[in-house]
């Protein structure tokens, strides 16, 4: 059952998450489908759900730096290039590092590296702050049909797939984040 969270109940979608389960949540675009990066099972469900395969990865998104900050090689980044990161965050920025040891390894699929976004998108960073670290963020919709932008479109798509929906508005970017290469600054995907 589709269990749907209020914009004021960040606590009990968070408890949703810490328990295993699969949220569907707001973002600065579109709709994601998130969990605990850290529990296979659930990122099982958010993979089997959009119909996608698992080599393709899944970012995380984080209420500030030290959430994403574990998953991350530091040492491998020029201070140069981190600042950058930095200077783009918290927004609708997301950047791909080199990994650390700590990501597991269904996060980043067949991928070197470990998509990563600060969120500045309040019902999404209030969630990450609630859940006390970072969560997958994938958009919502089945491999290859447009991200859903609002609660009804997830439910067309999905039905009762997720354990939860948090009803709160999507930000204001008019599309989803674009992906650079935090090495290079080269944008992989628009």
């Amino acid at each position: 059952m589709l269990h749907r969270y209020g914009a004021s109940e960040i606590e009990g979608a968070a408890a949703l998450l810490k328990a295993g389960g699969v949220l569907a949540y707001p973002t600065e675009a579109v709709f994601g489908l998130g969990c605990d990066p850290q529990n296979l099972a659930a990122c099982e469900r958010v993979f089997a759900l959009k119909q996608r395969p698992a080599g393709q990865g899944v970012l995380l998104i984080g209420a500030d730096f030290a959430q994403l900050e574990p998953y991350l090689a530091l040492d491998q980044v020029p201070e140069e290039r981190l600042a950058a990161a930095h200077a783009s965050w918290p927004g609708p920025h997301t950047w791909v590092f080199p990994r650390s040891a700590a990501v597991p390894p269904w996060i980043p699929g067949s991928h070197e590296g470990i998509g990563v976004r600060v969120t500045a998108h309040e019902p999404a960073a209030a969630l990450c702050r609630a859940f006390g670290g970072a969560l997958v963020s994938t958009s919502a919709n089945p491999h290859g049909q447009p991200a859903a932008s609002t609660p009804q479109e997830v439910i067309a798509y999905f039905g009762d797939g997720p354990d939860g929906l948090l009803l709160a508005p999507v930000g204001a970017a008019a599309a989803p984040t674009a992906v650079r290469d935090v090495l290079t600054g080269a944008i992989i995907r628009h």
